[in-house]
Formats: C-alpha cells, sequence, structure tokens
C-alpha cells in the first residue's frame, strides 16, 4: 500500500455515503469482504459505513478519501485482481475521536463489526452494523456531555396540531407533546434543544428560527404512517392512544422510535424505554428562545460562559442531579401545589444541614445510573459499568440513612424516601459476579472472581496447575539434562517449547521433538510438554467462553431490573437537585419566597440578580412592587442598573417557580404563565433581518402572547429607528400593553417625555436609577427609586467609556444648548422641528409662523387620549408639514 499525500482534495457528499461508485463496475468481481462491504453500504445508503477489519474501521473510494481530509489521516490504497481503492483506517481503541470529526462535518456513521471470532469463522469472517451513531442518538460517554440531555426529536402535522417527539438514546427517556402553532412549535424544540431533528411531510420548522442547529432530515409520508407508528408504539405501551393524544402526536412518538430503534442495530424494541411519557407545555412556564438567551439561563452573551444562572445552580453531586436541574430551569412550574411542595422539600433540607451535606456526600459517589442502565439493556455494558453500577448501590443506604435524619413533614421528600430501592439483590449478584477492578474486555478472562461458579474454577484450577508444572519444567530438565543454559517459554506462534543452544544440542534427551530452529539454538517439545499445552489452552480457552456465558447471564440478571434501576435514578436525581437548590440557597443568603393565593403584584424585598452579585464583590440590593397589569416605566443613566434590575425581577420569579429559593430578603409573588423579553440588540443579517427589523419581530410577538398572568420586559423598544417614529413606537407599546394586553411590565426607555404616561393611566408607573453629578463626574448609584429620571447622563457615560475629549466637548456643547433653548436638562425631551430637519434646537430661533404653527398643534393635542394609531397619523403629519416648509 501506498500513501497517497492527497488528502486535502474536497469529495462529493452524495460519494461519500451509499455504494461506493468505485466499486460499482467492478461488483461482481469484488473479493469476498469488499463484498460484504459493498453490500453493507448499500444496505445503509444515508451514513458512513465504517467496516471493522481487525484493529482498524476501514473505508474504501470516496468515502476513504472524504475520512482522510475530515479525521488528517493518511490516505492509503487496497490493490487487488479487480482494481485498486483508496482506503482509510481508524484504530478502533481511538474511534470515538474520530467518529466525533464525522459527526460535526454531518455524516451519520454506520458501525459494521466483526461478530464472530476469526478463529471460529470458517471463512469470511461475518459482519453486521451494530450501531448508526448520530448526533441525536449518541451513547458512548466519550460522545456525551456529562450530565446532559442528547435528543433526536421528530415534528409531524395533522391539520392545526403540530406534534414533537423526542427520545434521549443514552437514558431511555421518550417524551411526546402538541402545540397549535409554529410559535408553540419553536419554543418547545428550543426547549428539547434536540441534536437531531426528523421532520415529517406536512410539517416545516423555521430552523433559522431555532436557538439550536440540529442535523434536519426530511421523512419521507411512509417513514410517518399513522398505521406503522401505533403497531412501533403497541411493542412499548399496550394501550397506544392512552399515552399519546391524536395521530399528529402518535405518528411523531412511532417515527422516533423507529429511527431510535434502527440506529441501535435495528433489533427490534430498546427495552431501556420504559416510559412514554406525554407532557402538555401548558403545565410549565413559558419561555421562549428569546427569553431563555435575554436572562442567560443556559449560555452568557458576552465573557465567561459559566456565568449563567444555571452554573449559579449547578452544585449538583452527580450526573442525574445535574440533567434534572437543568430540565427544571427549562421548564418552571405554574402549578402552586407543585411549586410549594419543592420549596418544602428544599426547606427541609435547608434546615438541616448535617443530613443535607450526609445526603450530598453520599450522592457524590453514584455514576450516571440513567445511561448505565440503558448500557445494560442493550447488552453494551462491560464489567467495569457493572461495578459503576454496584458502587452507586453501595451509596443508597447512606443516602437512605441522611434522610432518615431529616424530620420533616415535606411530603416530596418522603416520596422520595419511599420511591429509594436500595436493590440489594442486584448489588449483591454484581458484587459476587465481578472482579472489583475487571478489565475493559470482556472475552479474555479475569472477570469472574473465584467461588462464584465451580466448573469455572475447576477450569482455572487446571490451567493454574499446567502453569506451575509448565514453570517447575525449566529446573527439572537443567538437572535432568545437565544443560544449565536451558530455557522454557512461550510464544503465540509455537506454543510451549524448550530452547537449548547450539553448543549443547549434543546434550538433548531423545524424548525431544524439535519444533523451531533459530540462529544459535533449537526448540523442542516434549510428549509430556505437549500434553500439558493441549490441558493449558483448552482449560484457557473453555474457562475464558464460560466467564463470558457467565458475565451475559450476570448482565442479563441486571437488565431484567431496568425499570427498577431507572425508578432509582428518578429518585437520586430529584433528591440531588433539591439538595443542590437548599445548599445554594444556604450559601447565597436566599430566601423562600411565598406565593399570593390568586394572582397579586410582584412584590420582592431587597432582591438581587442571583449572576451578577456572584461576579462581584458588593451588589445593591433594590426593592420591586410591580401591582398586576401595571407598566412600570425604568428611566436612568445607561449604566445605571435599569438592565440588571428588569432581569433580576425576571430571573426571580423564574426561580420561585423552579421550586427554588430566592436571592432577597423577601418575596411574595403571583403564579406568571409566561416570562417575555425585549432586551438588548442582535440581528439576523443572514436571514435577511436587521436589528430593528429583529426588535420588532420580538415585539410583535409578546404583544400577540402576552396575557394578564404574563411578565414582559422592554428595554429601549424604538431605539433602531428615528427618534420620531420610535418615541412613537415606544408608546404606542406601553399604551397596548396597558389597554390591551393587561401584562405585568417593565420598560425601561429613554424616551423621558414617556414618563407622563403616568399622569394619565392608573397603571403606568415610574421608577428611576439615580446618580450623583460632581462636575463631570458622574456616579451610578445602582438604587432605583420612584418618578423619572432627571438626565440620562449619556455625555458623562461616554466620557468614562474613553470617547476622544473633542467628541466629548462637542456633545456637551450641544447638549448644553438644547437644555438652554428647550429650558430642561438633557436627554428629556428634543424639539420636533430640530429632529426632523436633523439639526440641534440651538441652531434654531424659533421665531417662525411655520415652527410657530407646529408648536400650536403640539399645545392643543390631548396626549392622555390620543390613542396610538391617532399619534402615528399626527406624527406623519406633522413629518410632511415640516418636509415642506
Amino acid at each position: 500500500m501506498d500513501a497517497d499525500s492527497d488528502t486535502g482534495a474536497s469529495v462529493d457528499a452524495d460519494a461519500v455515503t451509499g455504494p461506493p461508485d468505485g466499486m460499482v463496475d467492478a461488483r461482481d468481481e469484488l473479493t469476498p469482504m469488499l463484498s460484504q462491504y459493498f453490500d453493507l453500504c448499500t444496505e445503509y445508503e444515508d451514513a458512513l459505513l465504517l467496516f471493522q477489519n481487525g484493529d482498524f474501521y476501514q473505508t474504501y473510494c470516496d468515502a476513504a478519501a472524504e475520512v482522510a481530509r475530515v479525521c488528517e489521516l493518511t490516505l492509503t490504497r487496497r490493490e487487488d485482481s479487480t482494481g485498486t481503492y483508496p482506503m482509510a483506517g481508524i484504530p478502533i481503541d481511538n474511534a470515538a475521536t474520530y467518529v466525533e470529526r464525522l459527526l460535526a462535518a454531518d455524516y451519520r456513521v454506520a458501525v459494521a463489526e466483526q461478530v464472530e471470532r476469526p478463529e471460529e469463522a470458517s471463512g469470511l469472517v461475518d459482519r453486521a452494523v451494530t450501531q448508526v451513531v448520530t448526533p441525536g442518538t449518541l451513547i458512548d460517554d466519550e460522545l456525551l456531555g456529562t450530565g446532559t440531555k442528547n435528543y433526536v426529536a421528530a415534528v409531524t402535522r395533522e391539520g392545526a396540531t403540530r406534534a414533537v417527539a423526542a427520545v434521549d438514546a443514552a437514558t431511555g427517556e421518550c417524551l411526546v407533546t402538541s402545540v397549535d402553532d409554529d410559535a408553540g412549535l419553536l419554543a418547545e424544540l428550543d426547549r428539547l434543544a434536540p441534536a437531531e431533528l426528523l421532520v415529517g411531510p406536512s410539517a416545516t420548522v423555521d430552523r433559522e428560527s431555532l436557538s439550536v442547529a440540529p442535523m434536519v432530515t426530511e421523512h419521507e409520508a411512509v417513514a410517518m404512517d399513522a398505521a406503522r407508528a401505533r403497531e412501533r408504539l403497541s411493542a412499548y405501551v399496550a394501550r397506544p392512544d392512552a399515552v399519546v393524544e391524536g395521530d399528529a402526536e402518535l405518528r411523531a412518538c412511532g417515527a422516533v422510535l423507529a429511527y431510535a430503534e434502527w440506529t441501535q442495530g435495528g433489533d427490534g424494541p430498546l427495552e431501556y424505554v420504559t416510559r412514554i411519557r406525554r407532557y402538555d407545555p401548558r403545565a410549565a412556564l413559558g419561555l421562549d428562545a428569546t427569553a431563555i438567551r435575554s436572562l442567560e439561563l443556559f449560555e452568557n452573551r458576552g465573557a465567561g460562559s459559566s456565568e449563567t444562572l444555571f452554573g449559579v445552580l449547578d452544585d449538583t453531586a452527580c450526573a442525574l442531579g445535574r440533567r434534572t436541574l437543568d430540565g427544571w430551569l427549562r421548564r418552571p412550574l405554574v402549578d402552586r401545589d407543585r411549586i410549594e411542595a419543592r420549596l418544602d422539600a428544599v426547606e427541609a433540607l435547608t434546615e438541616h444541614a448535617l443530613a443535607r451535606d450526609a445526603v450530598r456526600e453520599a450522592l457524590r459517589e453514584v455514576y450516571d445510573l440513567e445511561r448505565l442502565a440503558g448500557r445494560v439493556s442493550r447488552g453494551r455494558a462491560n464489567a467495569r459499568d457493572l461495578r459503576s453500577l454496584k458502587t452507586t448501590l453501595d451509596a443508597v443506604p447512606d443516602v437512605l440513612s441522611g434522610l432518615d435524619d431529616v424530620d420533616t413533614t415535606a411530603d416530596r421528600l418522603d416520596a422520595l424516601r419511599d420511591r429509594i430501592d436500595p436493590l440489594d439483590e442486584v448489588r449483591g449478584l454484581i458484587a459476587r459476579a465481578i472482579q472489583p477492578d475487571p478489565p475493559v474486555e470482556v472475552t479474555e478472562g479475569g472477570v469472574i472472581p473465584e467461588g462464584f461458579d465451580d466448573e469455572l474454577d475447576r477450569l482455572r484450577e487446571t490451567e493454574r496447575e499446567g502453569r506451575e508444572w509448565v514453570a517447575d519444567l525449566e529446573a527439572r530438565e537443567r538437572e535432568r539434562t545437565g544443560i544449565d543454559s536451558l530455557s522454557v517459554g512461550h510464544n503465540q506462534v509455537h506454543g510451549y517449547y524448550i530452547e537449548v543452544t547450539d553448543a549443547n544440542l549434543d546434550r538433548v534427551p531423545d524424548d525431544y521433538t524439535r519444533r523451531q530452529t533459530l540462529k544459535n539454538a533449537e526448540r523442542f517439545y516434549t510428549p509430556e510438554l505437549k500434553r500439558r499445552e493441549d490441558e493449558i489452552i483448552g482449560a484457557a480457552e473453555r474457562a475464558d467462553k464460560l466467564e463470558y456465558d457467565l458475565f451475559r447471564e450476570v448482565r442479563e440478571s441486571v437488565a431484567a431490573e431496568t425499570e427498577r434501576l431507572q425508578d432509582l435514578a428518578d429518585a437520586l436525581a430529584e433528591l440531588d437537585a433539591l439538595a443542590t437548590l437548599a445548599a445554594v440557597a444556604v450559601d447565597r443568603d436566599y430566601a423562600r419566597p411565598a406565593f399570593h393565593d390568586d394572582g397579586g403584584e410582584i412584590d420582592i424585598e431587597a432582591g438581587r440578580h442571583p449572576v451578577v452579585e456572584s461576579t462581584q464583590d458588593q451588589f445593591v440590593p433594590n426593592d420591586a412592587a410591580l401591582p398586576p397589569g401595571s407598566v412600570t416605566l425604568v428611566t436612568g443613566p445607561n449604566m445605571s442598573g435599569k438592565s440588571t434590575y428588569m432581569r433580576q425581577v425576571a430571573l426571580i420569579v423564574v426561580l420561585a417557580q423552579v421550586g427554588s429559593f430566592v436571592p432577597a430578603d423577601a418575596a411574595r409573588l403571583p403564579v406568571v404563565d409566561r416570562v417575555f423579553t425585549r432586551v438588548g440588540a442582535s440581528d439576523d443579517i443572514a436571514g435577511g433581518q436587521s436589528t430593528f427589523m429583529r426588535e420588532m419581530a420580538e415585539l410583535t410577538s409578546i404583544l400577540h402572547e402576552a396575557t394578564p398572568d404574563s411578565l414582559v420586559l422592554l428595554d429601549e423598544v424604538g431605539r433602531g429607528t428615528s427618534t420620531a417614529d420610535g418615541r412613537a413606537i415606544a408608546r404606542a407599546t406601553a399604551e397596548f400593553l396597558h389597554d390591551e394586553v393587561g401584562a405585568t411590565a417593565l420598560f425601561a426607555t429613554h424616551y423621558h417625555d414617556l414618563t407622563g404616561l403616568a399622569d394619565a393611566y392608573d397603571r403606568v408607573r415610574n421608577l428611576h436609577f439615580a446618580a450623583d453629578r460632581d462636575g463631570t463626574d458622574v456616579t451610578f448609584l445602582h438604587r432605583v427609586a420612584e418618578g423619572p429620571a432627571s438626565s440620562s447622563y449619556g455625555v458623562e457615560v461616554a466620557r468614562m467609556a474613553g470617547v476622544p475629549d473633542p467628541v466629548v466637548e462637542r456633545a456637551g456643547a450641544l447638549v448644553g444648548g438644547d437644555r438652554e433653548t428647550n429650558g430642561h436638562d438633557e436627554g428629556v425631551q428634543v424639539t420636533l422641528d430640530g429632529v426632523a430637519n436633523g439639526v440641534d434646537a440651538a441652531d434654531d430661533d424659533g421665531d417662525s409662523a411655520d415652527d410657530a404653527a407646529l408648536a400650536d398643534t403640539l399645545r392643543e393635542t390631548d396626549l392622555a387620549r390620543t390613542t396610538p394609531i391617532e399619534a402615528l397619523n399626527l406624527l406623519a403629519d406633522l413629518k410632511d408639514r415640516v418636509e415642506d416648509e
């Protein structure tokens, strides 16, 4: 085989999967092995095939060129009578690294393994695809993040109903739901964050609007047929209609299960998918992708990826708890009874520090039981996996002991205590059957300890006695022959031998039979050595085979308890999440929130931003008293804390509905149905949306979907267009929220004239963040107070940011001119004629008849009684009059 240095050439993606073009012409003449490769490529035409050959996974033709390019491997060639074929190999013992690269390159990877031992094969070694590795169906820990979920989801549509079903192939979790519109569909997909998405023929998904970028496959109608789906689902549940609602959910669930089965070898139902759970999206606090991103629940938009709400909360002891806490934060509760039940449990754990610490210490010994149970059920667990399972079960008594020390009436903890099953028989079986530190390979012995099986012990004793006899043979033969240099050895080709140097060949006994000739020596065996060798090898082979059979029996016995293992995993996961929330509450001085019986205001005493306070030495707490349905206008300088304040209110609401204590001295809250945010600037250039267009699209969603039970955060609405247009949009939005929506809203703005709405509307209020000015220096107090701000201090902030002095001085002069001309502080209001003409008010003498007419029109306008559409029409008329001057 010749090395080929040309590994960087691009390859047609369509030629990489399916039957190799380079073998088609020679199909009938291919060698048996290449013919086997060709057939498997044909059967799995949507995947890149890795074909095991000894210690490597081989690829050929265009697939080989692509693997060499993506994985940075040397491209070689295989030559035989039928032709020359490019070839690239991946070492099996490091395959995960290369498979990860292929997945990142957007390939599915079909793994064809040797399913029989070469020495047992009568001809060509049989191979079969045992797994199709795809982004959404990963099961190997090397490819999965610790404590993460990894879903493949299917989307179908039936009329107005959009259904989503998702499976985590590593844990066996299966979820299904349905919504009535595309916005709801996107919200659910953003919560699930699938790594792979199967889209039915009648369904559409706006991929550009998703916060994740899954691998997407358009499925044909036959793959999502209702009858086939019902048959598929019947293998998992006795009555499919009791689990799903309607054909859309049925087809989505059937399709995603069929796909998951196909990726795991296509041998039938996945036995570890024991629970298919339907959920109602309305049973969770609504958080769309914009809110999740703006509130930085899981990703920080700036530096410091761990500076997120989840990063603050995630002090979990094990992977199980981390996944559960992640799920709780993605789906906060809206059922007050369930929220209070979690809070009761968290409170009990905060009050019993020693017991809490004991529980958390025990949970640190717990492995990822969900994934372990999945591997055991699939028959992919090795001996070390079983020992990890035993270590987990060893921790259960300590967990229960710690819980027993929590004296509480918290029903949730009592229920968890009852659900934690020690599985003593499974624990005992593994202890008896598996060595404490077994090898990774389960077919070569060393797995089953002595005393577990009499026949295995007998075979091992035979092998041991034989080896001991061989070990003593060298001394005996030296004494018998008088050859001091005589040695006894073993190799894989010739087996046991007695080696004698050429100088001593004349002293070799007659019962020695020559086995091998070396340069300066000869190797022999005796009849007794041959008999012992056969005995040792036979006993070792039978022992290894018996040991593997025994291991499989043990694994199958454990697999029979998969559902109990999954129940235990669920209980330990919930306990870890609750104990973590309790530990965070104690460490960070959080308080238990209270909830109004029906609605009520958001009343927070000395609230803090949970993420910001964790990154700073000092944080200024602030109260919040937001009556239901109120629109609170928040004004003040940039950098004074407006956005932080609004976000902290939302985060306290989210935390409370997760069932967590909150960063405040006290909080009394309503249960809200959704949190909406329009905070921060963003664009979608690739999707054809400017920053302003993106902001307006987000605003549209809020104004259409918010309800009187929602919390809305709006920051600088209307800033991406002209001042006149922006002010009009901001005012119209505030009025619409007040008059039509009725949601509780926090509205940060620099349009200070909007603060006058508080005089005209009973549920519009003003808050501001104050600052102290000393000459050109400004000190932000980060303290919220009643009423509107007097200034935005924009010039001062520019100076602090390092804007060149000439620019700052000119800006100050212009602002001073505005203040002198208009009789108020900078930033409060700009005269309309100045804005329309693009000049500052100081350059306008204000004496023209046209200006006087415009001023009269404005004075005669009753802003309190002007509707949004009338305001826009008035602005359009004024703009026309200015342009006609």
